[in-house]
């Protein structure tokens, strides 16, 4: 029997969650996401040392300023991926753009023009922006670009609806990210069937169905296997390697989860306005808290990847 990798790739995009080059070529993916977390991971393997040394080089002789150098860093390694991967790689505006529309849509700009000078493609690239209010709307901008986004930290279907509305190109509702929070603060155990993670992605995908959203659904964060089986048919879920490596040895039967027309316990369509995203996004207590806190890690690792760019900077100067 095929492997339940291999029968998940029937219904569903498989997408790698890692910057990690070699992971990619083992477990060969449609897609590959990265963020600031598995950026400053990669940069620091002995293997991708060429990739940071260019960016470096680069900075140098460009005058450039040290975020400048890390999103060249950034683009590094999408543009290496892409060489691996028949799809997309995402890569992802700065954290500490989150709340910044123009901030947002310029840096989205230059990250496509640094793919363009490496000879890739926009149609290869996703630019993945924190679905904040803010980056919802700077989507809804890009999208009119042709620049494709991933909004990605979605913790609730009013993000999800609003990104719907936006027309944005894909969305990454946060299974595991979801679940550590009931777990957290209900402290109960939760079976793949009853965990909150995996309910929410049920309910957005639904919904997405029920108003023939365009946007395509892509799970992420996930904790465990069973998370994953749940969610056989999703239209795409990105997977980190740990877990790509437990579902290419597993040769069990995997049933598919989710279907195109589950759509009749979908919710009622909402038409969202600024006020009202707002008010239901603060409403779910576990959707802001875990939404602060996605953007304060990114944003906390990306002040790490700078502070190395800065030192190999310092270091070749």
């Amino acid at each position: 029997m095929p492997s339940k990798l291999d029968q998940l790739k029937q219904w569903t995009i498989v997408t790698a969650d890692t910057g990690d080059i070699g992971a990619i070529a083992q477990y060969r993916p449609q897609d590959c996401t990265t963020n600031p977390s598995l950026i400053l991971k990669a940069a620091g393997m002995e293997e991708h040392r060429d990739l940071v040394e260019e960016a470096v080089l680069w900075g140098l002789s460009h005058g450039a300023a040290t975020s400048r150098v890390a999103q060249r860093l950034a683009v590094n390694f999408g543009a290496e991926l892409t060489k691996l991967v028949p799809g997309r790689v995402s890569t992802e505006v700065d954290a500490d753009l989150s709340f910044d529309i123009e901030g947002t849509v310029h840096q989205a700009r230059e990250i496509i023009a640094d793919y363009h000078q490496r000879g890739v493609g926009r149609e290869r690239v996703l630019i993945k922006v924190a679905a904040t209010w803010e980056g919802i709307q700077a989507a809804s901008i890009l999208q009119k670009e042709a620049i494709d986004c991933n909004l990605t930290l979605v913790f609730s279907l009013a993000q999800a609806a609003a990104a719907f509305e936006a027309g944005a190109y894909l969305i990454s509702p946060f299974v595991g990210r979801i679940l550590d929070w009931h777990v957290k603060n209900m402290g109960k155990t939760y079976t793949a069937e009853t965990d909150p993670g995996v309910l929410s992605v049920k309910e957005i995908y639904a919904y997405a169905k029920s108003v023939e959203a365009k946007t395509i659904v892509m799970g992420a964060s996930f904790r465990n296997q069973g998370e994953i089986e749940a969610l056989a048919g999703c239209d795409s879920l990105t997977i980190a390697p740990a877990l790509l490596d437990q579902l290419a040895k597993d040769e069990g039967a995997l049933v598919r989860a989710l279907e195109p027309n589950d759509k009749l316990l979908a919710p009622a369509q909402m038409f969202l306005d600024e006020k009202s995203f707002r008010f239901m996004l603060n409403e779910d207590a576990m959707a802001t808290e875990k939404l602060a806190e996605g953007i304060r890690v990114f944003a906390r690792d990306l002040r790490a990847l700078r502070e190395l760019v800065s030192a190999r900077l310092t270091m070749a100067a």
